[in-house]
């Protein structure tokens, strides 16, 4: 049975999101945690927050073994993205683009 958790408007771009999401996917929840503890990437503490939400909600919700599952589907999409204008020279002004995110993790219990 599949369980999901997702994070809307996260202040961080899908690109870099994708980078650190793309090393979890089809792992098992254990390596999961300690792939993205050993991240440096700032957005790795995030994803982290929503696995242990998707793991939360699979053993409250769907009453899942925790030790059997793994990351079955983990993406993400580009959220709103802000638009902002900086001042330059001679009256001027720059586009300054603040994108956003909306993450998805997928939990799903292996058939031992």
């Amino acid at each position: 049975m599949e369980t999901t958790a997702k994070a809307k408007y996260m202040k961080v771009s899908a690109q870099k999101t994708r980078l650190v999401i793309d090393q979890i996917r089809g792992k098992k929840v254990g390596t999961a945690l300690s792939i993205l503890a050993l991240s440096n990437k700032a957005v790795s503490k995030d994803i982290t927050k929503l696995l242990k939400s998707a793991v939360a909600n699979a053993e409250n919700n769907n009453n899942l073994n925790i030790d059997g599952l793994y990351v079955k589907t983990a993406f993400v999409d580009e959220g709103k993205t802000e638009k902002r204008m900086r001042p330059r020279a001679m009256g001027r002004g720059n586009a300054i683009f603040k994108r956003s995110c909306h993450m998805t993790i997928v939990l799903d219990e292996k058939g031992l």
